[in-house]
């Protein structure tokens, strides 16, 4: 028996009953088609989550958040300070498996105003320096607050693009980027000299998005301007982005002066931070790492448990979960389309086997074996699976084409070469186990009664 003669044949077949085997193969190349375009919307979702993961520092960023003193200390519920500069200096000096500690306080409820424009940041944060490299944040324009601007709680701050946006114009609205550096503002009523702006941040799909739209032509808009507010979030490419964008950064004794030390209660100034954040050395120590930090701040607390750890595991654990959910899910989906596709190959070759059970039978009669008949039915159904399985790969990619249209920015569709693999070795299975009861019911046929079939 010539293998490559029986593949042959399988394709003569093929080409012979062309419009039938096309309908054959549509519910392969729809199956195939459908397993990679999952595939790849699965693989563009993962990409937005864990690139919103890297962008609030990644996994080796630790947050030290109040909590409520526990039932049986509250008796000691009067004593408890909360998370303050203590928390921050001990963690410095005692626990070195720590690195780059950040305070911050924050301010709730904040308006940042200039000449009659208004904008309620996400974020307005008094903090060190080491608050560039704890929330990936880069200077696009001007500097970073320094050690004299600390000593002496001046009035200057750092802003985000969503900040300059809405006080001095959208580049996109405007035609022309501002650089607002020496401008003054005020936050909550205090004037301050803006020193440095951060970089837009937006999703990898929603950069290129934005390129490929200063290409097109731009649309008058009619109506009167208005802030952008919370519908900036789109332009960010997620909610991540658009929170980096929305921030504005300040001395941390600065804070202090102007807003915090006044809002204590009984005249006694609020001492507590906002934030306390600190990168550990190395990820695979992270459970030694946060026993040796809550033994540093159990002793600064006076052995009150009143904090607790925010780590970006939790994070990093949904998103393996609800990627490993959403592949098995559209897994399921796929694999049901390639299982249909293979029920109509199946049916096809015993329509086929019907119309030449008298060549079979001439087959057999003139020395043909019950295997080379077996394989030869065998081989055209994984013809036709094969050449079902290429056309579905050529037509995933159309389809993902079109998802990237429709899809959200920041989940932007990806082909994958293991996705495609699995989905055409999928194809080729299908196609075997469809042609084995064919093939058999072939084999095991009698050539003399073959011969008189009418």
């Amino acid at each position: 028996m010539n293998l490559w003669l029986t593949i042959e044949i399988g394709f003569k077949e093929i080409w012979a009953h062309k419009f039938r085997s096309l309908l054959t193969m549509l519910g392969i190349i729809l199956g195939v088609s459908s397993l990679v375009a999952m595939s790849a919307l699965v693989k563009g979702m993962e990409n937005g989550m864990r690139e919103a993961l890297i962008a609030i520092g990644g996994l080796e960023r630790v947050m030290v958040e109040a909590q409520p003193v526990p039932m049986e200390q509250k008796h000691l519920a009067d004593q408890a300070v909360g998370v303050t500069m203590n928390d921050v200096y001990a963690l410095n000096s005692s626990a070195p498996s720590v690195r780059l500690i950040t305070p911050g306080m924050g301010l709730s409820r904040v308006t940042v105003a200039r000449h009659g424009k208004t904008f309620n940041p996400f974020i307005c944060l008094g903090t060190w320096r080491s608050a560039l490299e704890m929330s990936q944040h880069v200077i696009a324009h001007g500097r970073m607050f320094n050690e004299i601007d600390e000593e002496q709680a001046r009035n200057v701050c750092v802003i985000g693009t969503a900040t300059r946006d809405a006080l001095f114009g959208d580049p996109e609205e405007t035609g022309r980027e501002v650089i607002p550096l020496g401008e003054h503002i005020t936050i909550n009523g205090q004037v301050f000299t803006i020193i440095g702006m951060f970089q837009h941040y937006e999703s990898e799909q929603s950069r290129k998005e934005r390129e490929f739209m200063k290409t097109q032509p731009k649309q008058v808009k009619t109506g009167p301007a208005r802030s952008r507010g919370w519908g900036g979030r789109g332009r960010g490419g997620g909610f991540v982005f658009w929170l980096k964008n929305a921030t504005i950064y300040m001395p941390l004794n600065t804070m202090w002066i102007k807003f915090r030390s006044a809002s204590g209660t009984n005249n006694v100034p609020d001492v507590r931070l906002s934030t306390l954040s600190f990168k550990i050395k190395d990820i695979e120590q992270m459970e030694p790492t946060l026993q040796q930090a809550r033994n540093v701040l159990m002793n600064t607390h006076k052995g009150i448990e009143d904090f607790f750890f925010r780590t970006q595991e939790e994070w990093a654990q949904n998103i393996t979960t609800s990627i490993r959910n959403a592949r098995l899910s559209g897994g399921i989906i796929a694999a049901i389309s390639l299982i249909v596709g293979g029920i109509g190959i199946m049916n096809i070759m015993f329509a086929s086997i019907t119309e030449r059970i008298r060549e079979i039978g001439l087959r057999k009669a003139i020395g043909a074996t019950t295997f080379a008949i077996f394989v030869q039915i065998l081989v055209e159904s994984v013809v036709i699976a094969i050449l079902g399985g290429l056309a579905g790969l050529l037509t995933s990619y159309g389809l993902v084409r079109i998802l990237v249209l429709v899809s959200p920015t920041e989940n932007s569709p990806q082909i994958t070469l293991s996705a495609m693999g699995v989905a055409f070795i999928f194809s080729v299975a299908v196609g075997m186990l469809a042609g084995l009861l064919p093939a058999v019911k072939a084999a095991k046929l009698d050539p003399i009664e073959a011969l008189r079939y009418e």
